[in-house]
């Protein structure tokens, strides 16, 4: 099984938000699990995935439930 990856510009371009923000972001311990290898930003595609599952609203007071949504 090949795990993809997406390095920081392709994750900005995803998410339409600017690679500034999401070193703050990382910084501050928001987003997706992410690699650092050798000074290198990598996130797994699983876990973008994953997070962007969790961040889904069907109000702006209430979560998808994951069961459902599956």
């Amino acid at each position: 099984m090949s795990i993809k990856h997406l390095n920081q510009g392709q994750l900005a371009e995803r998410w339409g938000v600017s690679e500034a923000t999401l070193e703050r972001w990382r910084s501050d311990g928001i987003g997706p699990l992410f690699l650092k290898l050798q000074g290198r930003v990598m996130y797994r595609l699983v876990d973008i995935e994953q997070y962007e599952a969790k961040c889904l609203h069907t109000s702006t007071s209430a979560h998808v439930d994951q069961g459902a949504a599956a």
